[in-house]
């Protein structure tokens, strides 16, 4: 699926021994500082300055604590079905999405296609042969929208929710939500929020592209810790988009997002900035989200799952939360977190979880609910080894404390679950553990997580 021979390069059910602390590595774990979310949308980019010094100025920060939005839901349509009780019209219901996650992680859906390219070339597929002088700094963006903007598409859900009546009795009824979404693959692969699809839950996903037609889409994956989503159309021969590398982003840089703010209306809309800052967290509803690309690029309700392209037109991420209480605080998901993923889907036509077989927590979680200090300075704390488990084989057991897996540190549940995307089943990795204070390290085989957990 690309021209340019291309590649995207780039743990276990909650058991809730202990409701405060358990968590498995297929989750995240819980943090003190809250969020709440309504809508949502992160961006980021890169790019150069050349004559003018950077000015920076220092704002004050809010007293309030901050609010992230979750922009996807802008314009919404209700449409009332009664269940046992008189129906309570609204005049407009705002669909709260949360990014909570259960015990088995994200949902996967297998679906199997037919790829006519190599299988091993799945980036820059049909891209638009525009060339981007970045000499001209006031056009640049211009010409990023001229070579992007046929691979960003308007996503409307319908999903249903249920609440109870004011003369008692539950209710349900359909609310419509609106966000974008990016084309991967000229075949009909779309990348977007998790948020934006439901979290797996709409029952109804309507794609508008470019042309002005709309197409059914079905979900492939989705991974509410991640806030990342795959769905597919029955379409071929779609623009995608050239895919970039977020790794080698500098704070500075500009940026372009694209996407269809506040209703499918005002779809196609182009606001720039730069990359305000790496590395970023957020938590939402006690779900931390990162690493984010903080950007100032306008980002609003009904951005969420568009890209955010750097100076040459390439995404290097996809939009999905905003400060509600503070002007340029965007972020965005480094699209090389997404590539692993894109790759299993498009060589193999689905995404194949592996995992490590524990209930655990990070350390600075342990410490501060049990009023303890451990020896290590962070890590993911074991609470409980599955039995028969790939770490159980390899003799870790409660109590030990995984701080790195090959060459990537693990301070938390939620890096634990990213670093796991990296591999497939069978695939033997070097799990760097603490035990008594003394840091070992094993190999582990990684086995493909049951589906029932």
């Amino acid at each position: 699926m690309s021209s340019e021979n291309n590649n995207f390069n780039n743990d276990d059910e909650l058991k809730k021994e202990n409701e405060d602390i358990n968590k498995t590595d297929e989750t995240v774990e819980e943090h003190a500082i809250n969020y709440s979310a309504v809508s949502g949308s992160k961006e980021y980019i890169y790019g150069h300055s050349e004559d003018n010094e950077p000015k920076v100025e220092q704002v004050e920060e809010p007293k309030k604590e901050p609010k992230i939005e979750y922009t996807v839901n802008e314009e919404i349509k209700s449409k009332p079905k009664r269940r046992g009780g008189r129906f309570l019209s609204t005049v407009a219901l705002v669909l709260v999405l949360c990014l909570g996650i259960g015990g088995a992680g994200g949902f996967i859906t297998s679906y199997y296609y037919r790829n006519n390219n190599n299988n091993n070339n799945v980036n820059n597929a049909n891209k638009q042969n525009i060339a981007i002088n970045l000499n001209n700094d006031a056009y640049f963006a211009a010409a990023v929208n001229e070579k992007a903007k046929d691979t960003v598409v308007g996503i409307t859900t319908t999903t249903v929710q249920a609440y109870n009546s004011f003369w008692g009795g539950r209710q349900e009824q359909d609310v419509q939500s609106i966000g974008s979404g990016v084309i991967v693959d000229p075949d009909g692969l779309i990348l977007t929020n998790s948020h934006v699809i439901g979290d797996g839950q709409a029952k109804n996903i309507v794609v508008s592209l470019i042309d002005g037609t709309t197409e059914q889409a079905q979900v492939l994956w989705y991974d509410s810790a991640l806030d990342l989503a795959v769905i597919k159309v029955n379409r071929t021969g779609l623009s995608a988009a050239e895919i970039g590398d977020s790794d080698t982003l500098m704070v500075g840089e500009p940026v372009v997002a694209i996407g269809n703010p506040m209703s499918l209306d005002l779809n196609g809309t182009l606001t720039t900035g730069v990359v305000s800052g790496l590395n970023r967290s957020i938590t939402v509803e006690n779900v931390t989200i990162k690493p984010l690309i903080q950007t100032d690029a306008s980002i609003n309700p009904g951005n969420s799952g568009g890209p955010l392209f750097n100076a040459q037109g390439k995404v290097i991420g996809i939009n999905t939360a905003k400060m509600s209480t503070a002007e340029g605080l965007g972020f965005s998901i480094p699209i090389n977190v997404a590539i692993p993923i894109l790759n299993q889907i498009t060589n193999e036509g689905t995404v194949t979880s592996v995992y490590v077989g524990i209930t655990g927590t990070s350390v600075s979680d342990y410490e501060q609910r049990l009023g303890i200090d451990l020896t290590a300075e962070f890590g993911v704390f074991i609470i409980e080894v599955e039995k028969d488990g790939p770490v159980y084989k390899a003799g870790l057991t409660s109590g030990d404390i995984i701080t790195a897996i090959d060459d990537t540190v693990i301070k938390d549940m939620s890096d634990l679950k990213r670093a796991l995307y990296q591999y497939k089943a069978g695939d033997k990795v070097q799990i760097k553990y603490i035990r008594d204070g003394n840091e070992n390290t094993v190999e582990v085989t990684l086995k493909e997580r049951p589906k029932d957990l």
